[in-house]
């Protein structure tokens, strides 16, 4: 493959990842607008939102593996259909139970999306020291798309309606299919043996559980559905991987956690976003009912966050060259546990220079780290087995991310609650969150209203510093963890990992 063909190709696979971001950030947006058209119930509104992320966490393995054996392209092509299509009904859904609908099978697209895109990296991009840069690009449109939804969302909300933040989805679809149809090769596992239906079915019913019961938990708290929501998932999970052991060509291939190496990029990808994901849980709350700002202005207070993590994503390779992984990965992960610690200066009147300082470590260590751990991931695994690790560390990302909002979510909001616990007459609905505090100010007198609004900000203060505190010790931990575990491991330094596909079972990819 020509330079020219492979750097396109690399367009065509940032595109999806670029537009999934993007989707993560815009639709909050545009529940307000969605609610009064479509006047759902609140369990509505609740899968309307959750049940992409759900069926995205539940088929990502599934699809991985799917990819590996009938094609990547395909699979590619064929999740841009489905993602597409269901954009399509989404923009124009008339009911809540049709909203519904198109969002699972958005998730069912986006499933098939992420692995494929990061499996072909590795296919399109054999060379070492390429890869890494391609990797940087592909990780840099994820972090460019979460910067892009805040500002894109209130731009189509002013000026058209609530389905116009799916309707843009269609046209980069169909740019998608057209350019992996022309530029991208064909990759699977060419020996992949038998499919064992049992495994599929265990995957994605001990995930679903899983994922259901840390969302539910970060709204509702740990009532009796959670409870037995996680220990279902729980007892699927170790019966899926009891099996996964026994098999010989199981549908996970739990031999590629032997090497150290990749079990320590996988919980770095893991942890990260969960450390991250308590920040951008409080964050965009913070700029617009603590600081009062409108959520275009709020989206546009973050895109310093999304710069930097770009700018990490960026200099990462180059930085391989001349540093052992390690000290990158541990030190990125120490900006970011250094930035997440100068957030909790920023107080109840928002001193944006702490803000910008904040959000550009948090950002750089963010950057500079996951791209390297991306690099480990794909470099450790056989090239037949491309999709399944690329699917292992993105169900890693879902993991992480459903945690993190739902540990240092309800940790942040039962501090809030107890900060407010010692002021007399606070109703209850001003007592869950800061949201249902401003709503029950607007009802009140002016005078009491100011008070209620000064005690809420103050303890949603309280509690977002105790989320970024402990957010900053788990992100110290990452980098201490990577420093000791990675010694001696110079895959992101453009070596191949022998070792690795030694133990494993190698095989070619056809192209």
């Amino acid at each position: 493959m020509s330079p020219l063909r492979r750097w396109s190709a690399l367009a065509v696979l940032a595109l999806p990842v670029l537009l999934i971001s993007i989707d993560m950030t815009v639709l909050g947006f545009a529940v307000p607008a969605l609610t009064a058209d479509l006047d759902p119930t609140a369990t509505e509104l609740l899968w309307i939102v959750d049940v992409y992320s759900f069926l995205l966490a539940g088929l990502l393995v599934l699809m991985g593996n799917v990819g590996d054996r009938i094609g990547r392209r395909r699979l590619l092509v064929a999740g841009a259909v489905a993602f597409g299509s269901a954009s399509l009904v989404a923009a124009f859904a008339t009911t809540p139970e049709m909203l519904i609908a198109a969002r699972a099978l958005l998730g069912l697209g986006g499933a098939t999306l992420m692995p494929s895109t990061l499996a072909l990296l590795r296919t399109v991009f054999p060379d070492a020291t390429e890869r890494r840069l391609a990797i940087a690009v592909w990780a840099a449109a994820f972090s460019g798309g979460t910067a892009i939804g805040p500002v894109a969302g209130g731009f189509l909300l002013e000026h058209f309606w609530w389905g116009s933040v799916f309707l843009v989805n269609t046209p980069v679809m169909v740019a998608l299919v057209v350019g992996a149809l022309l530029l991208l090769p064909e990759s699977r596992n060419p020996r992949p043996g038998p499919f064992d239906l049992l495994s599929a079915v265990l995957s994605i019913a001990g995930v679903l559980p899983l994922v259901y019961a840390l969302k539910t938990s970060a709204e509702d708290g740990a009532g009796l559905p959670v409870v037995l929501a996680l220990a279902t998932g729980v007892a699927l999970l170790w019966t899926f991987v009891r099996r996964q052991r026994r098999l010989a060509e199981p549908l996970l291939d739990l031999r590629l956690f032997r090497h150290r190496a990749f079990t320590v990029a996988v919980t770095t990808n893991l942890l990260s976003v969960f450390a991250l994901l308590g920040l951008m849980f409080f964050l965009p709350q913070y700029l617009m009912l603590v600081l009062g700002m409108s959520p275009v202005v709020a989206g546009l207070w973050m895109v310093p966050l999304a710069v930097a993590t770009v700018a990490g994503a960026l200099s990462a390779p180059r930085l391989a060259r001349h540093v052992q992984l390690r000290w990158l990965v541990g030190g990125g992960m120490a900006l970011a546990a250094a930035g997440l610690g100068v957030g909790t200066a920023l107080g109840v009147d928002g001193d944006r220079a702490v803000l910008v300082l904040a959000s550009v470590l948090i950002g750089l260590g963010v950057g500079l780290a996951e791209t390297l751990t991306n690099d480990v991931i794909l470099a450790t695994a056989p090239p037949e087995r491309a999709g399944a690790a690329a699917a292992i560390s993105e169900t890693a990302y879902e993991f992480g991310g459903a945690m993190g909002t739902a540990v240092l979510g309800t940790v942040g909001l039962t501090a809030y609650a107890a900060s407010l616990g010692d002021l007399p007459g606070v109703p209850a609905a001003a007592r869950e969150t800061l949201g249902g505090a401003t709503e029950v100010a607007a009802q009140l007198p002016p005078e009491t209203a100011a008070s209620l609004l000064a005690a809420a900000e103050e303890a949603f203060v309280v509690g977002m510093d105790l989320v970024l505190l402990l957010a900053a010790v788990l992100a110290a931990y990452v980098a201490l963890q990577a420093v000791v575990l990675l010694r001696g491991t110079r895959v992101a330094a453009g070596e191949p990992a022998p070792a690795a596909h030694a133990a494993l079972a190698h095989g070619t990819v056809v192209g």
